[in-house]
């Protein structure tokens, strides 16, 4: 299964796909994060991992590839073959705790460009990607719905919102339910950072309650953890529904 996990920034995408990763494979699956948040620098840590080379390197670098898409009126295809979790090449993922991560590149430097060409050849990957029933790809979306956009979301088979305690987030819950139903995937929401006084607020704000899938409370020690860039550990029992209902 191919998961999309998005949200705003600092909704906490990468904690809540580090649990739900960690989650997966106690159950038994063999977990594939794909790291497509060109801006996001703190993921691998949560992980407890090393981030691997850019995914966008294998076809070159970001400059040639970007040429290939030009010189082809944007019609080039990085990836035509079908591809497993096995085919990746070394030194383009790296693996802990029955977890591997992907990364699809960075922006490193100013006036370099925009983040399209990285886009495109992680599309044609997760298009391209066949899982077995044990295998789940957990990716983690760029903040905000560019991604909806770029197709990315196509070969996804759910999409995963995760919503913290803002008026933005709420905001985009229900763009991006729209969104997810234009493309006839299913949409489900991981409520973050919640407390007493905002728990109410989430659940009025979202108006498919059925949809609503875990809660993660706002727990202090997870919270420095993010804030510190820690490995996170501990165990989350509030994503255990989240697992049966992605492997009923």
């Amino acid at each position: 299964m191919k998961i999309s996990v998005c949200g705003k920034g600092g909704c906490g995408k990468s904690t809540v796909i580090t649990l739900l990763g960690k989650a997966l494979v106690a159950s038994g699956k063999e977990v594939l994060i794909i790291d497509s948040d060109e801006s996001n620098y703190g993921l691998h840590r949560h992980l407890g991992m090393e981030n691997p080379k850019d995914f966008t390197e294998y076809f070159g670098g970001k400059e040639k590839a970007q040429n290939d898409l030009m010189l082809s009126k944007f019609t080039h295809q990085f990836i035509k073959d079908r591809w497993t979790i096995r085919d990746i090449p070394n030194g383009y993922y790296t693996e802990k705790d029955g977890m591997k991560l992907m990364v699809s590149g960075k922006i490193k430097q100013a006036n370099e460009g925009c983040a399209c060409t990285m886009g495109t050849i992680i599309k044609d990957f997760v298009t391209h990607l066949d899982l077995t029933e044990n295998q789940f790809a957990l990716l983690d979306m760029e903040a905000g719905i560019e991604h909806f956009g770029r197709g990315i979301d196509d070969a996804a088979d759910v999409v995963l919102m995760v919503c913290d305690p803002s008026y933005e987030s709420v905001q985009l819950a229900q763009k991006i339910k729209e969104l997810g139903t234009a493309l006839n995937k299913p949409v489900y929401y991981i409520l973050n950072k919640v407390e007493d006084d905002t728990k109410d607020f989430l659940h009025e704000a979202i108006k498919d309650q059925e949809a609503i899938i875990a809660e993660i409370p706002a727990t202090p020690d997870l919270l420095r953890a993010s804030l510190k860039g820690e490995s996170l550990q501990g165990n989350f029992k509030q994503l255990d529904g989240v697992v049966q209902k992605l492997t009923a």
